[in-house]
């Protein structure tokens, strides 16, 4: 063998030894550093991301916060692990302890996971808006389509500002024309998407145009940026010319005219005139199966929400850092309601209102009228809670026992139980029927602790009205005999639960 060959040989021996050298001390030092080969989470797991927009509108700009960070955010979701069903659901996966015991977890693309004498525990990873609400996008392009016994008009005067589904919450409410004087002191405390329909038979239908259009043109800005118009009537009641969509859009109005809804004569509508139902859960399913959020916030217009509740409601949902969240079951966020007397303004936050209480110039809702119907669980424990920052679930309800008769005001979405349609305002009840759906599929009622409703100014009380009352005892028979073995068919029956 020649020396040049051994020479090579010897190279060869050598850079094989110090490899396998290199190989292992790298071994060796990842056994020291791992101890029982699970992985400890960063030490920053609780610091908090910033938000992409929290469902907070740039109005003077007219444009949303966050847009522009959207596309990290894509990346971001897009590198984890995909599967998520819905914005509070998450994968469970069985792991394994040292000790040998199995036990469920979250999913660690979902959260930390890390172990405690034997324990596995997880913990919350802070997210971005985006990637903790999983939704679709919905159209919303103006369409004409029937409905029942109705027309309707979907998005036919759609508001400005686009909006997707994630980024916020959506008020969706119902109303004739005569009801839009309570638009503006609604946005100004929601500032957020409204969806509202709009019952207009007859030649209510030209009216509610006009009022469409001062509301759009001669009110706040806020009109035309943040509410969508739907427009609905029956069949039988079918206006005389229905203009194109793009045509009201456009459309100017003579604001020295004033509002078209004051000095209007109740029994002069044609809505009136003609012994007309009003078809409230009509409308009710219109605008929240029209909303283009996710999260939906179904109620009535002169109900006004303390300041800044979608902001803090998708922090909240943004955080995920309550059990409640996390339980099974599905779950609606309660809001809990109250009324002012008639020389007072709505309170702007929870300390305020609860001075009201004291001093007798706030009540809560329909004290005076059905106490039962809106007499939330803790109501004494929520009042004497010290208001705090954000927003947190401060008590998970059910629709049994004494609140068997409750009809809750409640942030949720599409995928809760609509409204039956057979029911009017006038006959009442026309909130039971779901409610006790809801009781049934065994909801959680998360009652929220700083977020609240206040009625338009002015306390009720309770007025006889014979007409009313028999309109209510054929109500109380159709679900008597009708709605609720409908019910039992197609939702099944829990103990406690009623209509």
């Amino acid at each position: 063998m020649s020396i040049l060959a051994i020479a090579r040989r010897n190279w060869a021996l050598r850079l094989s030894v110090v490899l396998n050298v290199c190989v292992l001390l790298y071994v060796c030092a990842n056994i020291g550093s791992s101890g029982p080969w699970i992985e400890e989470p960063p030490t920053n797991w609780a610091a908090p991301l910033q938000p992409e927009s929290y469902g907070a509108i740039d109005l003077v700009n007219g444009t949303q916060k966050g847009a522009a960070s959207s596309s990290a955010a894509s990346a971001v979701k897009d590198a984890r692990t995909s599967g998520a069903a819905g914005p509070l659901r998450s994968k469970l996966l069985v792991t394994t302890t040292p000790n040998g015991a199995k036990v469920e977890a979250l999913d660690k693309s979902e959260h930390n996971q890390t172990v405690r004498n034997g324990t596995t525990v997880a913990r919350p990873v802070a997210m971005s808006l985006k990637e903790a609400i999983s939704c679709n996008e919905k159209s919303t392009e103006p369409r004409r389509a029937q409905r029942g016994d109705y027309w309707v008009l979907y998005n036919y005067v759609p508001m400005s500002m686009a909006v997707r589904c994630w980024e916020s919450v959506t008020y969706t409410t119902h109303a004739d024309y005569t009801f839009l004087d309570n638009l503006e002191p609604l946005l100004e405390r929601w500032r957020a998407p409204i969806s509202i329909a709009m019952h207009a038979p007859g030649t209510d239908f030209p009216a509610t145009l006009d009022a469409i259009r001062y509301s759009r043109n001669c009110g706040s800005p806020l009109v035309s940026q943040l509410v969508t118009f739907h427009v609905f009537f029956s069949s039988k009641h079918v206006p005389k010319a229905v203009p194109p969509s793009e045509q009201i859009v456009s459309d100017t109005y003579n604001c020295s005219l004033g509002p078209p809804w004051v000095n209007v004569s109740l029994s002069k509508m044609y809505k009136n005139d003609k012994k007309l139902l009003y078809p409230v859960n009509v409308g009710r399913n219109v605008a929240r199966e029209s909303a283009p959020t996710l999260y939906v916030f179904p109620s009535d217009i002169e109900l006004y929400p303390s300041p800044n509740l979608p902001a803090k409601f998708l922090e909240m949902i943004r955080r995920r850092d309550q059990p409640a969240l996390y339980k099974p079951n599905p779950k609606v966020f309660v809001l809990p309601i109250f009324e002012v007397d008639g020389k007072s303004l709505p309170p702007n936050n929870k300390t305020h209102l609860v001075q009201m209480l004291k001093a007798g110039t706030a009540i809560p809702f329909h004290k005076k009228l059905c106490s039962g119907c809106h007499n939330v669980p803790k109501s004494k424990e929520w009042q004497e809670a010290t208001e705090t920052e954000g927003l947190h679930v401060f008590h998970i309800g059910k629709r049994t026992g004494s609140f068997v008769h409750w009809e809750p005001i409640f942030i949720g979405t599409n995928n809760d139980p609509l409204y039956d349609e057979r029911l009017s305002w006038e006959g009442k009840s026309d909130k039971m029927t779901q409610g006790y759906a809801l009781c049934v599929l065994d909801y959680d009622f998360l009652i929220l602790d700083n977020a609240f409703l206040v009625h338009r100014p002015g306390i009720k009380i309770f007025k006889k009205d014979p007409h009313r009352d028999l309109l209510t005892a054929k109500t109380n028979a159709l679900i008597k005999k009708i709605i609720i073995p409908e019910l039992k068919v197609l939702y099944g029956t829990r103990k406690g639960c009623a209509v």
